[in-house]
């Protein structure tokens, strides 16, 4: 490892004055992590075996009985599934014990885990099960129509094995305050077993922990195994699959930990969703890294989000800025007990500069901002906790470099001037996953290092911290949510009465922007509604996807060449925004 020399502040490169503002004590590089995710489990449940590593709803899960849980589990895979090394096994479920037990069982029998959004709807599950060449699904109860559905279309088929995992198996009958809502009810309890799936055979949860399969083979995983292929949509509309080892994920493992100083003295509020990158590192893989314990949310829910900081003396908290504003403009926020938060941060979105004097003047809290993506494992940029700046990314992480370079010539920019954010470290991913030409347009050399185009547009500031300004890629930031505007008009065009759709993007006061469809209707579907649309659109797809906004028009403004000029009608909408 590798510290800050004492006064390094002077004759540094443009791209390394961040140094300047390094946190104390925190080392600039660290080693190649030479354990697997599994072997940090095992870790942890060796030096604290009765503690708590996870808490749901007051159910608690000691680091031993989870690592004997995922054991089973694995043997099951193994042994029942026929999973084996290197095979992709999908995940698709809310936070949760078995989101968590789940993913370490996969990495037990060393193979993938392939995350999926819980919100994915029946259409959209194909390209996975045949991209990702899935056989053995681990789903939440209460989706288990949508993937035999989606199992059952003409583009599906793949999957031979589906585990249903029901929530309220593990939610305790005597929660008390800290039940979920009434309303949560129904999908914890999940659904009925289907009663017939074709060649897809179904297993409870509860069965398959039963179902005394043989123990695992012994473990043989390696550091730089393939362990999660994390699907992210791009401008043609189709989800790519990042690859992952858990050398890249278990880089910003442990170098988070050391970034935010955080020990096994930390209760870990887990909400942010663990099919997400930044869920899945630090509410799920950094806690069990270090020993700390999670205390797991499915959902937001801000009522219970308090009650569970009081009850548990919640510390640390990692967030989409839209939970914070919502938590603070709860009637009740007075009678939660917030002190015991040390660390609040997030990403996503940026954090409203009048949010972030609030937190600071009313709690003592610095919004810790960072910056990442998919791609990157999470956090490229973080705010170090001691010089925060407001509505910033922050300064590049332990062992990353970044540039700002011009998105043509790829040649490096001065300060303050705008370009795209380029960054290289341990951290980033090892290509789309059978997408050679993507991966070769993703990156680009510079100084002899292999540098990943973000495609966002940025600056740097004389003292090394990067701002966002714009984006080079056609994308919609939805509380946190990438929705690519090709992916859902390529669903809408699935609906009869849609001659032409264009999406963009539309402010929104909460989420900060939200989905809008421009669209043609055909000429026999002319009595078609917004709310036809919409509703159509919630039950076909994701719900951060579906548009809010319908608006009809004649026909859709088109270049010489016949493309939609997608960007005249999102200028126009957000100069219609300014005026309004």
């Amino acid at each position: 490892m590798n510290e800050v020399p004492v006064g390094a502040d002077t004759d540094l490169p443009a791209h390394l004055t961040h140094l300047r503002f390094w946190p104390p004590g925190v080392p600039t590089s660290i080693e190649p992590t030479a354990q697997t995710l599994w072997q940090n489990l095992q870790a942890s449940a060796a030096r604290t075996p009765d503690k708590d590593a996870l808490i749901f709803f007051g159910k608690r899960i000691s680091y031993s009985s989870l690592l004997a849980q995922a054991e089973t589990l694995a043997g099951w895979l193994q042994h029942v599934a026929g999973v084996k090394r290197g095979d992709r096994v999908m995940l698709m479920m809310q936070n949760s014990p078995q989101f968590v037990l789940a993913s370490y069982a996969i990495l037990r029998a060393e193979a993938v885990v392939v995350p999926v959004n819980p919100m994915t709807r029946a259409l959209e599950l194909p390209h996975y099960f045949s991209d990702a060449e899935l056989s053995v699904a681990i789903v939440g109860a209460e989706l288990a129509d949508q993937v035999v559905k989606a199992n059952g279309l003409p583009e599906g088929g793949q999957l031979r094995h589906l585990l249903l995992a029901p929530y309220a198996d593990l939610v305790p009958a005597d929660a008390g305050e800290l039940a979920p809502p009434p309303a949560w009810a129904e999908w914890l309890a999940g659904q009925p077993m289907p009663p017939s799936a074709g060649s897809l055979q179904v297993t409870a949860w509860s069965a398959a922990m039963a179902a005394a399969a043989p123990a695992p083979q012994p473990y043989q995983g390696k550091p730089d195994d393939h362990m999660a292929l994390c699907y992210t949509s791009g401008t043609t509309g189709r989800p790519k699959g990042c690859v992952h080892t858990h050398q890249t994920i278990g880089h910003n493992v442990v170098s988070g930990s050391m970034w935010s100083n955080v020990g096994a003295d930390a209760v870990n509020l887990s909400v942010v969703p663990m099919f997400h990158i930044t869920g899945m590192l630090y509410a799920m893989h950094t806690p069990i890294y270090i020993g700390a314990t999670s205390v797991i949310l499915p959902r937001w829910d801000r009522q219970l989000a308090g009650r569970l900081i009081s009850r548990y003396q919640v510390t640390h908290w990692t967030n989409i800025p839209t939970m914070v504003i919502d938590l603070l403009g709860s009637p009740d926020l007075d009678s939660f007990d917030l002190s015991s938060l040390r660390q609040i941060a997030g990403g996503g979105a940026a954090m409203p500069e009048a949010v972030a004097r609030r937190l600071f003047e009313q709690f003592g809290l610095r919004y810790q901002e960072g910056y990442g993506l998919t791609e990157t494992a999470a956090p490229t940029h973080s705010n170090p906790v001691h010089h925060p700046k407001r509505q910033c990314l922050g300064i590049p992480v332990i062992g990353t470099e970044s540039r700002v370079v011009d998105p043509v010539t790829l040649t490096e920019l001065g300060t303050g001037e705008t370009g795209e954010i380029v960054v290289a470290g341990p951290q980033v991913f090892k290509g789309y996953w059978r997408n050679d030409k993507a991966t070769a347009e993703a990156f680009f050399e510079l100084d002899g290092k292999r540098f990943f185009r973000t495609g966002d547009l940025g600056s740097r500031d004389e003292e090394g911290y990067y701002f966002i300004t714009d984006r080079l890629k056609r994308m919609i930031n939805a509380s946190g949510f990438k929705v690519w505007p090709a992916e859902v008009e390529n669903l809408l065009y699935r609906h009869p009465a849609i001659q032409e759709a264009c999406i963009i993007a539309t402010r929104d006061d909460y989420r900060g922007e939200s989905v809008k469809a421009v669209v043609v209707l055909k000429a026999d579907a002319q009595g078609t509604s917004a709310e036809d649309l919409i509703t159509w659109a919630r039950e076909n797809m994701a719900a951060y996807k579906v548009p809010r906004i319908v608006a009809f028009v004649d026909s859709l403004p088109k270049s010489g060449s016949g493309k939609v000029m997608w960007r005249a009608l999102q200028e126009a909408e957000m100069g219609t925004a300014s005026a309004s």
